[in-house]
This record gives C-alpha cells, sequence and structure tokens, in this order.
C-alpha cells in the first residue's frame, strides 16, 4: 500500500473553493495536460447527480494528454459533506486499491485543500512508476490550485 500527502493554503474561502474542486472544468483544469477524465455530458458539476454513497456515479476513462486511454475509474464516493471534503474509492483497472481523501479547513489566510491517496496497484512491480506518476499528477493539481484560487 503507497499513501502520499499533498496540502495548500489557498486565498479563496471554503465555499469558492469547493464550488472549484466538484466542478467539472475545475477537475479538469486540475489534471490539464498530464491526463483528461471523461465525464457524461450532462455533468458539469458534482451537485447534478444523485450521490449515494459506496454507489457508483459513472465510469470515467482517464486519457493521458487527454489522447490516450490508460486507464477508467468507476467514480464512487464513500463520504461527501458539501464545503468540507469528500472521501473516493473508485475500482480502477490499474489499481486493486484507491483511496483519495481531500479536506478543506478555513484558516486565517483562505483555505488549506488536504489530499490524502492510498492506493496499491494490481501490478506490484509497477508500484515505483504508479507512485512516481501519482506523485507528479497531485504536485501538478496542487501547483494548479495555488495558481488558479
Amino acid at each position: 500500500m503507497i499513501t502520499l500527502k499533498f496540502e495548500s493554503c489557498v486565498s479563496s474561502t471554503r465555499d469558492t473553493v469547493w464550488q472549484w474542486i466538484t466542478s467539472v472544468e475545475g477537475i479538469s483544469r486540475e489534471l490539464r495536460p498530464i491526463v483528461k477524465m471523461t465525464f457524461p455530458s450532462h455533468i458539469h458539476t458534482l451537485s447534478d447527480i444523485t450521490i449515494e454513497p459506496k454507489k457508483r456515479l459513472f465510469r470515467s476513462v482517464i486519457l493521458l494528454g487527454s489522447i490516450l486511454p490508460i486507464d477508467y475509474s468507476d467514480l464512487t464516493l464513500v463520504s461527501i459533506e458539501a464545503g468540507r471534503g469528500f472521501v473516493e474509492e473508485s475500482p480502477m483497472l490499474s489499481m486493486r486499491r484507491w483511496q483519495h481523501v481531500r479536506t478543506l479547513e478555513t484558516n486565517p489566510h483562505g483555505t488549506v485543500i488536504t489530499d490524502v491517496l492510498t492506493f496499491e496497484p494490481r501490478v506490484k512491480l509497477l508500484s515505483p512508476l504508479f507512485k512516481w506518476f501519482v506523485w507528479r499528477l497531485f504536485t501538478h493539481r496542487h501547483n494548479t490550485l495555488r495558481t488558479a484560487l
């Protein structure tokens, strides 16, 4: 099992950050240009979906560089608390286990965004590669968050 943690402080309010992190546009901007996740065309924000804990919301294809399919994610939220965070445990082709916990906390300078990723690749031999890739992707995501928010 691999665990990585990322934390950033942005000057935006928690409500503004929540709107960003639950919108397709915000998620897409965080991931680009490294990867793109597909979303059903009628979804613009997570509030467009009826969320039932532990029930798959939809399947997202993960495209390297917005072109090459490299994985899929059956997007599944275990819990979500508006304005505070979520726990995602999405079955993936590449991962035996994938958990993404994102929390938001107000501080005197704005909002602290924390991501904790816990995952186990299906092919153990590829664990160092997956660890590097997830580290690189979330480092990029947090750089984008600090710039955009």
